[in-house]
């Protein structure tokens, strides 16, 4: 393994800080610095730009982020016990890594970063990647204050992230969110011998680039949407509907689409359309109930 930095080896800033990782935070670390250069180099050219890392624990990537060229790192940690090490990285790459103690589910990333734009690269811990991912798909205003994300997740995540109707398994909620306002595709799987504790599935690296103008589209419309349909997706759309509408048939034909397909064979541009009739149909509506009102 060839050294970024003439900082020490991670296992030996473990060993000296006692950083055994723990379940219970989802912490599972690379050592190999190479690997963490892959990653940190999949976010493209780093240069001058603003990185946010979530859960840097020992700092492995932060090294390889810093070593790349980052013009400036915040690193949001949660685990005290980490502090100390990332402290040492601070140190040797003077004033380019902020390091925020705190949980980045509770953190407004946004005014840490300031203005312009950052780029997100994360080992992300298994426990909170999906709800994080949700959290900066669900931003507002669009385009966001995120360039692009280049996340670790399990790979059955990763799958579903980038899921068409082709590969109806793993295509739902998730894949409708993130196709609809970003494009994603997996970069390569990273093997559990990799991590310390091994983990025991298979993680993939997944890169994801904001549309810079998706369809417009209320977002909690299509979240309803996708909640009823693919939460009964066994059942065709003329019944699993009825959770958004009573008579979802008017619904379904304006979006163009056929009442006995299932939600797994519906593309993402046909939900898109399902929510923008039926902010219309409410839209009509509204006035009758504040004229009988």
């Amino acid at each position: 393994m060839s050294q970024i930095d003439d900082l020490p080896p991670l296992r030996e800033v473990v060993e000296r800080h006692g950083l055994m990782a723990q379940k219970a935070l989802g912490q599972n670390f690379l050592f190999d610095l190479n690997l963490t250069g892959r990653i940190a180099r999949a976010a493209g050219r780093l240069e001058g730009e603003t990185v946010v890392e979530i859960g840097p624990g020992p700092g492995g990537l932060t090294r390889a982020l810093l070593a790349n060229g980052a013009g400036r790192v915040i690193a949001i940690e949660r685990d005290k016990r980490c502090l100390p090490a990332l402290a040492e990285i601070a140190a040797h790459y003077p004033g380019r890594l902020e390091i925020v103690d705190g949980d980045a589910m509770a953190t407004d990333l946004r005014p840490l970063v300031g203005p312009g734009q950052a780029r997100i690269v994360a080992n992300l811990p298994y426990n909170i990647g999906t709800p994080l991912l949700v959290g900066w798909l669900s931003t507002d205003p669009w385009p966001p204050w995120w360039s692009s994300l280049t996340l670790m997740f399990q790979r059955e995540v990763a799958e579903r992230i980038v899921a068409t109707p082709q590969q109806r398994a793993d295509y739902g909620r998730l894949a409708v969110l993130v196709g609809w306002r970003c494009e994603a595709r997996i970069l390569f799987d990273v093997p559990r011998t990799a991590f310390v504790p091994q983990p025991k599935i298979t993680s993939s690296v997944v890169h994801i680039v904001p549309r810079p103008a998706p369809e417009p589209c209320d977002l909690k419309l299509l979240e309803r949407i996708t909640l009823a349909a693919f939460g009964q997706r066994r059942k065709m759309l003329r019944q699993s509907l009825k959770a958004v509408l009573p008579e979802p048939l008017p619904l379904i034909e304006a979006a163009g689409l056929s009442e006995t397909a299932r939600a797994e064979e519906i593309p993402v541009a046909g939900f898109v359309r399902l929510a923008q009739v039926l902010a219309t149909l409410r839209q009509a509506a509204r006035p009758q109930a504040d004229g009988q009102g």
